[in-house]
């Protein structure tokens, strides 16, 4: 599932290409070291309550109708970082903005389940919040990425969406999913009140403009209904 965005690229390092992702993908743990991002931005107050960094990954196998960033199904020579590098970028921010809320989208994070593990695990002591999206559900997820990667990931993330997204399932009043079917559960026992809180408002679409384009970012309705836009 994509949540949509747009605007500052997260810039690679010694770049080089990689081939599109199969449905399933497993690394060892030696290969772990690079991994598919698109963009980063901060502070984002629609995906997700509070102010949180968000950071869209690139490269998605399921071809959902409707997508929002069909161009994130691809994973570009010029996206490729490496994991550490991305990691010390998001601690750094964390501190010197005081963000300590990340979500995580794409693409879909989980094609790069064995890298994301590696990036959370590094990043987790400076984020109070970690919600990722996935188009896999999470019955699916053990088998798809692996058990023992799986067990890692839900250690670290609090709350996973999952579930393809259906484009004649996307309703204006379905916040935080792009559609009904997708679900959010809640995988740390951290109070949730804030997310239940945000999931009883309206969605709301975030305006970054930077050199002159305006970028948006959050969850779209699918008839184009009109809703508040926040410009940063």
């Amino acid at each position: 599932m994509s949540a949509q965005r747009s605007g500052m690229a997260v810039k690679s390092v010694a770049v080089r290409s990689r081939a599109r992702l199969p449905y399933i993908v497993r690394s060892t743990p030696a290969r772990i070291t690079r991994m598919f991002v698109s963009q980063m931005l901060a502070p984002v107050v629609s995906l997700g309550p509070g102010e949180r960094i968000a950071i869209w990954t690139s490269g998605c196998s399921k071809h959902c109708a409707g997508c929002i960033s069909p161009e994130l199904r691809m994973q570009l020579p010029e996206q490729d970082v490496d994991v550490d590098e991305l990691a010390q970028m998001l601690l750094d921010t964390a501190h010197e903005h005081g963000v300590h809320r990340l979500t995580v989208s794409g693409g879909d994070p989980l094609e790069q389940a064995p890298e994301l593990a590696k990036l959370l695990a590094t990043i987790r002591c400076a984020y109070d919040d970690i919600l990722v999206y996935t188009g896999f559900t999470f019955e699916e997820l053990p088998q798809v990425i692996g058990a023992d990667t799986w067990e890692t990931l839900k250690s670290l993330i609090d709350v996973l969406i999952d579930g393809p997204y259906v484009d004649e399932l996307n309703v204006p009043d379905c916040a935080l999913r792009g559609s009904t079917n997708q679900r959010v559960i809640y995988l740390s026992d951290r109070p949730h009140d804030d997310y239940d809180q945000y999931l009883q408002q309206p969605r709301q679409l975030q305006n970054f403009v930077q050199d002159g384009t305006v970028n948006t970012v959050g969850i779209a309705n699918r008839y184009h209904h009109e809703f508040p836009v926040k410009e940063v």
